[in-house]
Parts: structure tokens; sequence; C-alpha cells
């Protein structure tokens, strides 16, 4: 059995951004040499999010929408956790949507259903962080 790890850090310009990851991810099964196997795609920080979805820009305004119904970011004063920082809706938003992805690997491909993707999603961005890329079989 072959056991492969990488990094893959990200710094996006905005507070809240969605990253369309899969080509990165792809590239990892790859450099892996995996046939057959399961690939661990996870955000490596509390703020952040990698899920699945489609690759749509009027389903990514929704999220931004939906999300923010859930978590306002504002007004600062509403969550306990502002005393120290202002990022209480982002640790909110990242447990909605989820630290990690685990997708299957066939002939070395992502076995994905149609449209599938992979997202980074960010929630307090504009500083650098990372998602791990754990990828385990033959």
């Amino acid at each position: 059995m072959k056991s492969f790890r990488k990094e893959l850090w990200y710094n996006t310009s905005t507070r809240r951004a969605f990253v369309n990851i899969t080509r990165e991810v792809e590239d990892c099964i790859i450099e892996s040499g995996v046939k057959e196997g399961f690939v661990l795609v996870n955000a490596m920080h509390i703020t952040a999010s990698v899920f699945i979805n489609d690759d749509e820009s009027g389903l990514h305004q929704d999220y931004e929408v939906w999300l923010e119904k859930l978590a306002p970011e504002k007004p600062h004063s509403q969550y306990r956790h502002n005393g120290f920082e202002d990022n209480a809706d982002a640790h909110l938003k990242r447990q909605v949507m989820g630290r990690e992805v685990v997708v299957a690997i066939t002939n070395g491909k992502l076995d994905f259903g149609p449209w599938e993707q992979i997202f980074y999603g960010e929630f307090d961005g504009k500083r650098r962080k990372r998602v791990l890329v754990k990828i385990i079989g033959e």
C-alpha cells in the first residue's frame, strides 16, 4: 500500500471565497502514483472548509447569501468569541460547510458523480492557510 501526503496553500484576497481545487487534487493523485484507493482532502484551519459541489457561479452566490443568513458577519458584538477576534461567523460557516471530503480513486482518477468538484471554502481570508491532501492505495 502506498501513502502520499502534500499540503496545498491558499491566500485569498477577500474575506470569503470558494476556490475550485479539483485540478490540484488530481495532480496530487498523479504524483502519488495511486491507481486504486482514497484521497482525503481537509482544511487545516478552523475558519476554512473543503466540500464537494457543482462549479456554478450562481450556486456559489447562493452559498454566500445562505451562509450570511445563517451566521452573519456583523454586528461582531453578537458573538462571544469576538471579544478577541472578529471571525466567529467564519467558525460557524466552516461548521456548516464541513472540514473534509474523501473521494475514491479508480483507475488513477477521482471517482466523481456528474458535476462534482472539490472546493476550498474560505470564511476568514486574507492570510495564508493550508489544505492537507492524503492519499492511500495501490
